[in-house]
């Protein structure tokens, strides 16, 4: 009996690989590589701003393409997911083998790293088991020659049998040869050799006992040596991608079931457990890529980087790597404070100006005083406070995030968090996505991506809320600045920075304890190892790390944020203008709240400026002094002075204010983080559990606070 295949196979592979802009003649390239290779760069370079992103269909896992002229001939380029292997135990390395595999691609560029080519190799074979259509492009041949580190990419090339480019993607030094070989490589026919490994003597007879049942029914789509090995492995996921893919099912053909079972038997009675076969597959990969990484490699100076690990022996040493990184955060938030209010400043300014304009149009027009109210002081003036309190910040912490992450910094914090986060039963790579959240929740729940497992990802996702974004940090500084700083004279700033720091820190112990509870209850599970690799010091790119923080981030985040405030704000100016009895409707629902609002430290209007903020944080503060001044619309005090002094009047004290800090901290994310959630869990059960877990953290953390103080009687 043959494999099973349906007729309409290819047509399922085309919608599952869909590449967009794709003409009859366009020739589709994948570009592979382990991260931190300089992969993303050899894509930015060769394609330039003629790209696009998106998701994989049905996967949390990024798509970028783009396209490139080479000869009258257009090119696509795919850049796969970054990763070490193509054992699908991730999505990532799922989605990067399924498109060598499937993706009709004319060829696979793999991108290595000159300065590490052994360990990149790995892959490089990997990939050479299922197609000989392989360009190998050695990156970063300027930073080996300054470690004087030599690669011999010919006898590279005569060893692997396939092309090999050395270059320097940042300055587009080897990328002309790069594309010439492309072309040569994508008009050849593949031939039918494929790169062999040598297994042992068991695994190769297992091999030959299943390739019997494979070999020529599926040979012009996948090398067949490589399917017996995925099939040996136990691997259900390649017989899954088959399916969807090319509509073949692997599982039920009998002829193939057979062999495989008595492939197991024959493994059984010379006792080599499942663990055995993938250890040895493993094994000998990586003795093939250590023997050719030795012989095409030397090195003039045996201790090349010494520099980079003197450095990380302070980075990431037990004593001063956690003190370094809550220093080197504290700058950037500091510099993220400062350099946002004189923008913040005029972006209101130049917000306000329309605003006045579109007043007076109104009148001038004669329409509606509650139609100015619904548009202007409600929708259009929330949209403007969003913009002008979030843009600014976003603009400068995400491009200082990621030039700590391109400097190969982000991994050392991830290195010094891994084992807090491991005895939390979380993921390591955790440390990452929570630093994301600084930026912006949303954002750090977009990159919980990064971590594979689905468990470890769902504890990331719910809890990336208990460390403060942007939209956050205004509020708890001015109230650290009025309640907390506000007698230390000259020092005021920094006393307020210093604040801020320790309600980070405590949300940072907040995450590791839900974690934890999370683990042991409805997520239950033990943490997953996973590959941390510490990059070498790299001197950023400046530029395109400016253009890809604010378009893949900053303006990304803020479309989301403006997509939710604008109805809010329609709504908030209803509920602050519509009268029942004489009193607004705000009033009424702040006196119903209070007696509540009252035990946790916080008073009725405090309650409701957090409820109304749910579609941005930003504006709690301008709808608490809407609240307390009765205005009817949202606006700001022209001082921290003005806004201390009318906080007393409405009963304020220094425990109201470490109350509000605290819910700050621990509450329900904003609309833009909770709609994100939606997305990337697909599902509105977690997005509630999301939205219930750190709102019940504040109020136990704020009722614990407000009444031990009153019980004590320090206040």
């Amino acid at each position: 009996m043959g494999l099973t295949q349906q007729s309409t196979g290819v047509a399922a592979m085309k919608d599952v690989f869909l590449v967009k802009g794709q003409g009859s003649n366009d020739c589709i390239i994948a570009l592979a590589g382990n991260p931190n290779t300089g992969k993303s760069t050899v894509f930015n370079s060769l394609t330039g701003l003629k790209q696009h992103t998106g998701n994989w269909p049905g996967k949390t896992v990024k798509n970028a393409q783009g396209h490139y002229a080479y000869k009258d001939k257009k090119y696509i380029l795919v850049d796969l997911p970054g990763t070490y292997s193509l054992h699908a135990n991730s999505a990532e390395e799922e989605v990067a083998r399924d498109f060598i595999c499937f993706g009709k691609s004319k060829v696979i560029v793999v991108v290595v790293d000159a300065t590490c080519l052994e360990r990149n190799l790995n892959l490089v074979l990997q990939i050479l088991e299922i197609t000989k259509k392989v360009v190998v492009c050695v990156n970063l041949m300027d930073e080996a020659k300054k470690k004087k580190i030599n690669v011999d990419l010919e006898k590279l090339s005569n060893l692997l049998g396939v092309s090999v480019i050395g270059t320097n993607a940042r300055n587009g030094k080897g990328l002309v040869k790069l594309k010439e070989v492309i072309s040569k490589v994508a008009l050849k026919k593949e031939k039918d050799s494929f790169n062999k490994i040598n297994y042992n003597d068991s695994l190769e007879k297992g091999i030959e006992i299943v390739e019997a049942a494979v070999k020529g029914r599926v040979e012009d789509r996948v090398n067949s040596r490589w399917l017996s090995l995925r099939l040996l492995e136990d691997n259900n996921k390649i017989a899954e991608s088959f399916k969807k893919h090319l509509n073949i099912n692997l599982k039920e053909n009998d002829d193939l079931n057979c062999r495989i079972n008595e492939a197991q038997k024959y493994f059984l009675e010379n006792k080599i457990s499942q663990n055995e076969i993938k250890d040895n597959i493993v094994t000998c990969i990586i003795k093939k890529a250590e023997k050719i990484g030795q012989e095409v490699t030397t090195f003039k100076n045996a201790n090349y980087n010494q520099f980079d690990r003197t450095i990380d022996n302070i980075l990431t040493s037990k004593i001063y790597g956690i003190p370094i990184m809550l220093a080197m955060l504290g700058i950037v938030f500091w510099v993220t404070i400062q350099g946002a209010n004189y923008p913040s400043q005029l972006l209101a300014k130049g917000f306000f100006w329309i605003e006045g304009q579109l007043t007076i149009f109104f009148v001038s027009s004669g329409l509606p005083a509650w139609l100015h109210g619904i548009l202007v002081l409600g929708m259009y003036r929330t949209v403007a406070w969003v913009i002008s309190v979030m843009l600014p910040p976003m603009a400068i912490f995400f491009p200082l995030f990621t030039l700590l992450e391109d400097s190969g910094y982000l991994p050392r914090v991830a290195f010094n968090l891994d084992n807090y986060f491991k005895k939390a039963c979380a993921h390591g790579k955790q440390a990452l996505t929570m630093c994301m959240g600084f930026g912006c929740n949303a954002a750090g729940i977009i990159s919980c991506r990064i971590i594979d497992s689905p468990r470890e990802r769902l504890i990331a996702i719910i809890t990336n809320n208990f460390v403060p974004c942007n939209g956050r940090f205004p509020t708890l500084i001015a109230l650290a600045s009025i309640f907390i700083a506000s007698s230390m004279g000259a020092w005021q700033s920094v006393g307020a920075t210093l604040s801020v720091l320790m309600v980070i820190v405590l949300g940072v112990g907040i995450t590791l304890v839900v974690s934890r509870i999370l683990s042991k209850t409805i997520l239950k599970g033990l943490p997953s190892s996973f590959t941390l690799e510490l990059p070498s010091y790299r001197k950023p790119q400046i530029g395109r790390v400016i253009v890809r923080s604010i378009f893949d981030r900053t303006l990304f985040v803020l479309a989301r944020a403006i997509s939710v405030a604008a109805p809010a704000g329609m709504i908030i100016w209803l509920i602050a203008n519509i009268n029942v009895g004489g009193i607004s409707v705000l009033n009424h629902c702040a006196g119903l709240v209070d007696p509540f609002a009252q035990l946790f430290g916080m008073d009725g209007f405090i309650l409701m400026a957090f409820i109304l903020g749910l579609p941005a944080n930003e504006i709690v503060i301008p709808i608490l002094i809407m609240s307390y001044m009765s205005t009817g619309a949202m606006l700001e005090l022209g001082s921290m002075d003005d806004l201390r002094q009318l906080f007393l009047q409405n009963g304020w004290s220094w425990l109201t204010a470490v109350c509000t800090m605290l819910f700050v901290l621990n509450h329900f994310p904003c609309a833009t983080t909770l709609l994100t959630i939606r997305k990337e869990t697909q599902s509105w059960k977690w997005t509630a559990i999301s939205f219930i877990i750190p709102t019940i953290t504040g109020i136990i953390l704020c009722f614990i606070v407000a009444q031990s103080v009153r019980l004590l009687g320090l206040i």
